[in-house]
């Protein structure tokens, strides 16, 4: 009877140390798991904070809202009934999709607002109209800095720099489309309009030789 004792009490000390062992290492993998799964769900917050990010830049720039959404759940989904159906079904399902989601990517168009905004700056007088247009304008000569100032406040809109202007001046006065003169040290524009400069210049001179 002491033998059959002591085996027992051996067999219970062995299932009680292996017991013991499994939980630890049940414990430990529980462990192991949960932190990866913080790990996942922090990756996965982070990556739907830049979903929403760029699907908000892109629908700025007029990208449309529906081609943005992610396709994963209705991917995770279909795929499975069509591997259920034989090959000949499947094949007709997949062109079906790719045949009726073809329409509704030409209906979507998206490069309407970048068509409009193509117009918009079309329809906008360009840099060398409005300073053109604006030494037309004026009685007196003006400075680069004078006309750079006014348009500025003409069309606050446009980023107006006074050297873009000096040379937007300087490339008119080149085509002869704008005088300039110099008063000491200060270089001033005036419009050049091409019927009134020849005529005493030009056909003045002929008429007193002639």
């Amino acid at each position: 009877m002491s033998e059959g004792t002591d085996t027992a009490t051996e067999l219970t000390s062995q299932y009680i140390s292996q017991v013991a062992s499994d939980l630890e290492r049940n414990i430990k993998e529980q462990e192991r798991i949960t932190a990866e799964l913080t790990a996942l769900q922090q990756q996965l917050a982070t990556l739907q904070h830049d979903h929403t990010v760029l699907v908000s830049i892109q629908q700025a720039l007029g990208v449309p809202a529906t081609a943005l959404e992610p396709a994963s759940a209705d991917s995770a989904s279909v795929p499975s009934p069509r591997k259920k159906t034989t090959p000949a079904s499947g094949a007709r399902r997949s062109t079906k999709t790719a045949t009726a989601q073809q329409p509704r990517a030409k209906k979507q168009p998206g490069a309407k607002p970048a068509a409009k905004k193509a117009e918009a700056k079309s329809t906008r007088p360009t840099l060398v109209d409005l300073i053109h247009r604006h030494l037309t304008e004026q009685s007196e000569p003006r400075s680069s800095a004078e006309v750079a100032e006014a348009l500025g406040h003409a069309h606050p809109d446009r980023n107006i720099a006074t050297n873009v202007v000096r040379t937007t001046l300087e490339n008119l006065v080149a085509k002869s489309l704008v005088q300039r003169t110099r008063q000491g040290r200060s270089v001033f524009y005036t419009a050049a309009n091409p019927p009134e400069p020849t005529t005493p210049t030009g056909d003045a001179q002929p008429e007193t030789a002639g």
